[in-house]
């Protein structure tokens, strides 16, 4: 089973951040490290915004973890500058899912940023289809084609 493009290309969801001063290293520039906690808080955000809640799936024995992380940097962000974090997300077989994302500085509309995050689904710790967040995703697309 190949990609499923469940938002068809679209930004599903976008998140604004300013850069805090303790976020930068030596250069005066945002940490490497730093981005992906940019990306991660904007996942989430977007996933309990759809209704799917990590600490309730997590209970039930359901969770979905990161498997792979690639990021291409492109421009740096510094101290102040504002940015949005943008997701859309691709199904990719039945356990799988592509988390697309780019972080874009507001003022110049800059890419600093695209990643492509993939995560994994896990049913009470092993490899398993999770239906509710294939439908919560595909719900969450459906309603931005409508938009």
């Amino acid at each position: 089973m190949g990609d499923k493009a469940v938002g068809d290309g679209a930004w599903m969801h976008e998140i604004g951040f300013e850069v805090r001063d303790y976020e930068l290293d030596l250069q005066g520039i945002v940490n490497n490290s730093v981005y992906q906690n940019y990306l991660e808080h904007a996942r989430h955000k977007f996933l309990r915004e759809i209704g799917l809640d990590f600490s309730d799936l997590h209970a039930r024995g359901i969770d979905a973890i990161v498997t792979r992380a690639e990021i291409d940097y492109r421009s740096s962000l510094r101290s102040g500058d504002r940015f949005v974090v943008q997701t859309r997300v691709e199904q990719h077989g039945r356990l799988r899912f592509i988390f697309r994302q780019e972080i874009r500085r507001v003022d110049d509309k800059a890419a600093c940023i695209e990643a492509r995050i993939v995560a994994a689904t896990l049913v009470n710790g092993r490899p398993a289809p999770c239906e509710e967040i294939r439908l919560a995703l595909e719900k969450a697309a459906s309603s931005l084609r409508r938009s």
